[in-house]
């Protein structure tokens, strides 16, 4: 049965101002880390929160990012995504994508969780169960490991602007 079929309005907001507190938080964690410098953006509204880095072409949020968002469908039907996108703005498109998913198979196919998905602007996407529990940290710990192919990220954006 679904959670929210019953509950009141005020229910439902109670749990998206909790969310957008834990995106906060997740926000200084982040630039916190080691790995954060000026080369890292982070677009935070409220229960949206984008990672990526200044060349990554995302100045309007239409480039390369990393992606989680927690907003009245997902807390209805408790599970969230955490994903990674090459939308409009990201220069030749297909052939990143292509690419990317190329030079990084080996490491997604370790990581437990992580689907190839299609469409225009989808690459991968994890579908996480939303409960409350240690949810800043697993959100962290989601984005901590993305970073990692930041380096996959720049290499194929930088061929890319070469040709």
């Amino acid at each position: 049965m679904n959670y929210f079929l019953n509950k009141p309005i005020y229910e439902i907001f109670y749990y998206m101002k909790n969310i957008k507190n834990i995106f906060r938080n997740l926000e200084k964690q982040l630039r916190q880390t080691s790995w954060f410098n000026e080369d890292w953006e982070i677009y935070n509204r409220g229960a949206y929160l984008q990672l990526y880095k200044v060349n990554w072409c995302n100045q309007n949020q239409g480039g390369v990012h990393f992606e989680t968002f927690i907003e009245a469908p997902q807390i209805k039907k408790k599970l969230f995504p955490i994903c990674m996108h090459a939308e409009e703005d990201c220069p030749s498109r297909n052939i990143f994508k292509e690419n990317f998913l190329r030079l990084e198979n080996e490491r997604l196919n370790q990581w437990k969780g992580y689907e190839r998905v299609g469409g225009e602007y989808n690459i991968i996407q994890k579908t996480l169960p939303l409960n409350y529990k240690n949810l800043e940290k697993r959100l962290f710990d989601e984005f901590s490991q993305l970073r990692k192919l930041a380096d996959s990220v720049d290499d194929i954006l930088n061929s890319i602007n070469l040709h």
